[in-house]
């Protein structure tokens, strides 16, 4: 009875502690949130979901003499069965009528929805310039008009290919940035915070754009390597309260695994995913059903999970932090909604380690020169079902039993 009440006590002691340190995360969240440890105050965003605009009209087109594919409920094996069946001249007229939800259609065939896509861009920058010269509308209204304008125009140059395009709300956008139609291995990159339509491949902080990153990675793996700038969902807005909760990434998670299926049912390797800041929440959220052969998390918040087994997920998984990322004075908490869990490159997650010392802040993995990419392009480089070998990385050691890079599984 007496060991009894010790342990009695002993539990009561640790539950105690366990209950401090919670009630301080909490208030260290909510410090954060309130902008004191360099998070500003961000909007509230609705975040764009469903199928496709046009969709109405597609589900109502019987003209190729079979239902077509609801964009809603189909899966992208079922749609590249349908395409499949199709020959290249029916292909055609459904993208031609239906240029938004074929463009937009996960498991449609590749080169298709880059057709489909221009002929969207084209509609839009269209209707746009109607806008700007409409007498009914504001100087303001002319003025946005005339921004889109010059926007659709930048993304029809010749030689960009588009995989998916959506005016919608703050816009979202894919960019294909290789051949995915004869690469060996493919990555797809998830953007954090500030990323939409007009962002994605903005000059300012080159890195720090998922435009930015594909091209940086583009070029340090090879032309083998096809790299995606994926902005499919609707991102936070500064690194408020959007920031701080997960209700657009639980939004985004399950865009990002469909959209990820439809490559791998069009032919493509299972990619190499790279999530940035709060992009790595959305992965962390889309990683059950993500056919991903690697995570790669960098400058993560946390990915609403205690551990690499908490995924669910197949793939590797792999973390870095630079010491210089802001992100690393975020408490690593969830609680009441705010926050995101366990910090994927500490102690105990059990992600395997990328080098990131020569990286500068919180936008820096990328820049060409710094171990993060050398280690990241390895990564890329790497097929399926292999681990990557050292290709010049020192493979430093990792912690609390994460592995090194180039260790084999």
């Amino acid at each position: 009875m007496r060991l009894r009440s010790r342990e009695s006590r002993r539990y009561r002691g640790n539950w105690k502690d366990r209950s401090k340190r919670t009630l301080i995360a909490a208030a260290l969240t909510t410090t954060v949130v309130a902008g004191t440890t360099g998070w500003a105050v961000g909007n509230e965003e609705q975040p764009i979901t469903g199928p496709p605009p046009g969709t109405q009209a597609w589900r109502a087109d019987h003209t190729q003499g079979v239902r077509l594919p609801d964009p809603a409920t189909a899966s992208p094996a079922r749609v590249d069965a349908f395409f499949g069946s199709l020959s290249d001249a029916r292909q055609r007229e459904l993208a031609e009528r239906h240029p938004s939800v074929v463009g937009n259609l996960d498991g449609a065939p590749i080169s298709l929805r880059y057709e489909a896509n221009s002929l969207s861009l084209k509609a839009e920058r269209d209707r746009e310039r109607a806008r700007a010269n409409d007498p009914d509308l504001t100087r303001q209204d002319h003025e946005r008009a005339r921004s889109l304008v010059a926007r659709y125009e930048e993304l029809l140059d010749p030689g960009r290919r588009i995989l998916a395009f959506d005016p919608r709300g703050r816009g979202q956008i894919a960019e294909v940035y290789g051949d995915l139609a004869i690469a060996d291995r493919v990555s797809v990159i998830v953007p954090g915070s500030d990323i939409d339509l007009s962002t994605f491949d903005r000059t300012s902080d080159k890195y720090g754009t998922p435009a930015g990153m594909a091209r940086s990675l583009h070029a340090a793996a090879g032309d083998r390597t096809a790299v995606v700038a994926w902005v499919g969902y609707t991102t936070p807005v500064g690194l408020g309260p959007d920031a701080a909760t997960g209700r657009l990434a639980e939004a985004g998670a399950p865009r990002l695994a469909r959209f990820v299926q439809g490559l791998t049912a069009s032919g493509a390797p299972r990619p190499a995913v790279f999530c940035h800041s709060y992009g790595s929440v959305v992965c962390g959220l889309a990683a059950p059903k993500l056919p991903a052969s690697d995570l790669v998390v960098l400058g993560s918040p946390g990915m609403r999970a205690d551990s690499v087994a908490d995924l669910h997920t197949t793939a590797r998984v792999w973390a870095a932090r630079d010491d210089s990322d802001w992100i690393g004075d975020v408490p690593n908490v969830e609680l009441f909604g705010l926050g995101h869990g366990t910090d994927p490159a500490g102690p105990g997650f059990g992600a395997r380690r990328v080098p990131a010392e020569r990286a500068e802040g919180h936008t820096g993995y990328f820049a060409p020169g710094t171990d993060s990419l050398q280690a990241f392009a390895a990564i890329a480089q790497t097929p399926s079902g292999t681990a990557p070998g050292k290709n010049g990385i020192d493979g430093s050691e990792s912690s609390a039993g994460a592995r090194p890079i180039g260790e084999r599984s």
